[in-house]
């Protein structure tokens, strides 16, 4: 798996204890998505 790819973000989000957003599953959503979602997680 590649750092910075959607299954990197999803496994990284999934690590700090989030599987759904807005009520949907994170696997859902694109990797920019991910990678926003991700970054304000982490703040």
């Amino acid at each position: 798996m590649y750092i910075g790819s959607k299954g990197w973000f999803v496994s990284e989000l999934k690590k700090i204890g989030v599987s759904y957003h807005e009520g949907r599953k994170i696997e859902s959503y694109d990797a920019s998505t991910l990678a926003n979602l991700l970054e304000s997680k982490k703040n």
